[in-house]
């Protein structure tokens, strides 16, 4: 089995579709980290630390039962719907730094959205279960397919492309929440050139969603030229 395996997981297809947005996805990363050290050197008129403005825009949209705790970990910061808790590392919770309170206010954003039920936030949270056994399962079921029925490797494609369809949801729901973040920065908290480095925050981290969905897109179509039988290397 592991000589099957590698048989068809080594092909020219994995230079094609999958080194691009994986090279894409490195440098966003880099990125996202370039820029938010950047800008955590750039403080806010008001001194406003990221748990004050995320608190701020909770409060401003009703949403007073959300609470900010602070958590471990570099750049962790997330939005945790089943516990209606805003996570904010050390870095964001407690600092004035436009990047920050950017990286905050896009946690609130999130937190908005699910009050709001916005709906692509809710078709990805549907998505999770799926696509989590996707990702992995997908893979797998579509080259055992090979052994065992064409239709194996249909329904492990059909099951990977779930990850792809979580990933296009994911996209707009990060863009919305930044879109968010930004409007409420800029009604009295943030000068014209606070905001300008707050969207470059958020801009660069936007990329690496953007890298995750062609990342995605590219092992999807991968894996369908391998089904296929178009692998560079593949194994009778």
């Amino acid at each position: 089995m592991p000589g099957i395996y590698w048989g068809y997981m080594i092909d020219y297809w994995y230079f094609i579709f999958v080194i691009p947005p994986l090279l894409l996805g490195l440098w966003a990363t880099i990125n996202v980290r370039t820029t938010f050290k950047r800008y955590s050197k750039v403080t806010n008129r008001y001194g406003l630390t990221g748990a004050d403005a995320a608190r701020k825009i909770l409060d401003k949209n009703g949403l007073y039962n959300v609470a900010i705790e602070r958590v471990s970990g570099n750049l962790s910061d997330h939005f945790d719907p089943r516990s209606n808790v805003i996570r904010l590392s050390s870095e964001v919770y407690g600092s004035t730094s436009v990047a920050a309170v950017g990286v905050a206010a896009h946690e609130a954003g999130h937190a908005v959205q699910y009050a709001e039920e916005y709906a692509p936030m809710k078709i990805r949270g549907s998505l999770v279960p799926v696509a989590n056994i996707g990702s992995y399962a997908g893979i797998y079921l579509a080259i055992l397919g090979a052994l065992i029925h064409p239709w194996v490797s249909y329904f492990g494609i059909a099951l990977f492309g779930t990850v792809v369809l979580f990933q296009l949801v994911t996209l707009p729901v990060e863009l919305d929440a930044s879109r968010r973040a930004v409007t409420a920065l800029s009604q009295g908290y943030f000068t014209d050139e606070e905001l300008n480095g707050t969207k470059k925050v958020l801009r660069a981290a936007a990329l690496t969603y953007i890298a995750a969905l062609l990342s995605a897109i590219g092992n999807l179509l991968r894996l369908i030229m391998i089904v296929r039988g178009g692998g560079g290397r593949r194994r009778d």
